[in-house]
């Protein structure tokens, strides 16, 4: 998660709250601009999240121009954001052999290399896009990183709120609970449940968290067990204070968006379970015939930053938002709020907000100030909730531009509270979300 400019810090800790962005660039219920030949126009389409339309206006922008470096890393964006890994490739290089020393082309193309599991071809990128801890963690990793042993593991969660729980065994030791978030990337532990699987890190550093110094630890579990599924060669990290302490003492850690990705995952709120499968052709064609059968539709899923996972949703105050890019977060400690969005969003809906209770809280280790309100209905495919409790953030807008966020709009975001009658699934290989009423069968 962005934290003053840098990716990786909150992904080592405890994960904190995914929500959107800075400033909007276009009205949220304007029109999209024209795929035209404009740097504007595809930077418009882009920010609005119709990112096919404008991956092929920077097609054209490039055949005009080839040396225009935003153009040739906003297209190999587009691509990593839907794990079109060759498009990817293709023009981040193009934009890297422009201006090799570009720290966001390096940190772009490293997340490229580290979500193929090319961690030797990630941590160079990642040492000039100025990330010396990955660099370091990434050089350090010898062998297949995150070995799936196993099939099929179903995992019952220990708790549901304030965030989830599930047991895992770290190294062959006895259970351990742990969270899980998809706002946060790696797989990360607490102090005492590093020293306990008998970790020692390959490279650590001093930053702050919450105002405090701490020190983050980057190495490598052997095993991590999750039901009847193993993942060996784990990238992990963990912190301490200044005196060794434990930083959290809510769990024993949390589970990151790069586990999930390795895998088929169901986070089956409704059945209280996590399902977990090795992400094979044939897991994925019975997954997609069940969907079918059962009448559900594939969702699009994008990942942006390495680990924050968006879908298509709508809100509806006085006015609906319409079909908008819209962040999806599973697990985490994000409170009673069925979604979330910008104040300025809730006043351009028309969404009812009681200005007179408002919550001083943080995100992103920043004070802000939230108000209660209430959409008509907020839908994610048909998963759907009427006039329920939501958060409007005063100090959010609707776009967080590298290196805070994503860089185009997202409208609002859905928690853990909104899946809870629900399961979900996430297919990484087809970029596909499917959600479902009822417990997972």
């Amino acid at each position: 998660m962005a934290h003053h400019g840098q990716w990786n810090r909150r992904s080592v800790l405890r994960g904190a709250a995914a929500v959107a962005g800075a400033a909007a660039t276009i009205p949220l219920l304007g029109k999209a601009a024209g795929a035209r030949t404009g740097g504007n126009d595809a930077d418009a389409l882009f920010k609005a999240g119709k990112f096919e339309q404008a991956g092929r206006a920077y097609e054209e922008i490039l055949k005009t121009d080839p040396t225009d470096l935003h153009a040739a890393r906003q297209r190999g964006y587009v691509g990593l954001l839907a794990n079109k890994f060759p498009d990817a490739e293709k023009y981040l290089n193009m934009a890297l052999n422009l201006a090799p020393d570009d720290q966001e082309t390096n940190q772009l193309l490293g997340d490229c290399y580290i979500r193929q599991d090319k961690y030797s071809l990630a941590a160079p990128r990642w040492q000039a896009g100025g990330e010396q801890g990955y660099a370091k963690w990434f050089a350090a990793i010898r062998g297949e990183a995150y070995q799936i042993h196993g099939d099929i593991g179903r995992v019952e969660w220990k708790q549901l709120d304030p965030e989830p729980l599930v047991e895992a065994s770290l190294n062959g030791g006895p259970p351990k609970l742990l969270t899980f978030y998809t706002g946060a990337s790696n797989l990360s532990l607490s102090a005492s449940a590093a020293k306990e699987a008998g970790l020692d890190p390959v490279y650590k550093e001093k930053t702050e968290y919450e105002g405090t110094e701490i020190w983050v630890y980057y190495g490598m579990l052997d095993s991590l067990k999750l039901g009847g599924m193993e993942l060996r060669n784990v990238p992990v990290g963990w912190s301490s204070t200044e005196s060794g302490a434990d930083v959290d003492t809510d769990s024993a850690g949390m589970i990151g968006t790069w586990v999930f990705y390795h895998l088929l995952t169901t986070f089956d709120y409704a059945g209280q379970s996590l399902i977990l499968r090795r992400p094979t052709p044939a897991a994925a064609r019975k997954l997609r015939a069940d969907a079918a059968r059962t009448g559900t539709k594939p969702l699009p899923i994008w990942l942006a930053r390495d680990h924050d996972v968006s879908s298509i949703g709508s809100i509806t105050g006085s006015t609906s938002s319409g079909p908008r890019v819209m962040g999806v977060n599973f697990g985490g400690r994000t409170g009673t709020a069925t979604a979330g969005t910008a104040l300025e969003v809730a006043k351009q809906l028309g969404i009812r907000t009681d200005y007179d209770r408002p919550l001083q809280t943080g995100a992103h280790s920043h004070p802000t100030v939230i108000y209660p309100c209430y959409p008509k209905e907020i839908r994610l495919g048909d998963a759907v909730a009427n006039d329920v409790y939501c958060e409007a953030d005063k100090n959010n807008g609707i776009n967080r531009p590298w290196p805070y966020g994503p860089g185009y709009d997202e409208t609002g975001h859905f928690p853990h509270c909104f899946f809870k009658p629900y399961n979900i699934t996430l297919d990484f290989t087809t970029m596909n979300l499917y959600i479902a009423r009822g417990k997972a069968t």
